[in-house]
């Protein structure tokens, strides 16, 4: 994206890969993600997280290519369950189940 100029400032746009510079940070914005359980938002909340990280480094830890990697995270993309495991994992994190006490509340 290119900047903006507004009169005599340059305006950037937001990148929040910009802000998240720590695992907590990280971690953070992926359990806030998963907690809306929005397909969309969740995939774009990864492709920020890889870009923070960098997409070359993530990519290869996750065992595609780049532009593979941008791909399964893009908006139209329907990546399978491994690929997105992959990615959390070449992220440095990992799914875990918890019990909500929903069972046999139904």
């Amino acid at each position: 994206m290119a900047n903006e100029t507004t009169g005599s400032e340059r305006v950037r746009p937001f990148d929040a890969a910009n802000y998240l510079s720590t695992p907590k940070r990280q971690a953070a914005y992926l359990a806030a993600a998963l907690e809306t359980e929005d397909e969309a938002y969740i995939k774009q909340a990864l492709l920020t997280l890889a870009r923070a990280q960098g997409m070359s480094v993530t990519a290869r830890a996750a065992k595609v290519s780049r532009q593979g990697l941008y791909k399964s995270l893009s908006a139209t993309s329907d990546p399978r369950l491994s690929t997105f495991l992959s990615v959390v994992q070449a992220l440095g994190f990992q799914l875990t189940v918890q019990d909500t006490g929903a069972i046999g509340k139904a």
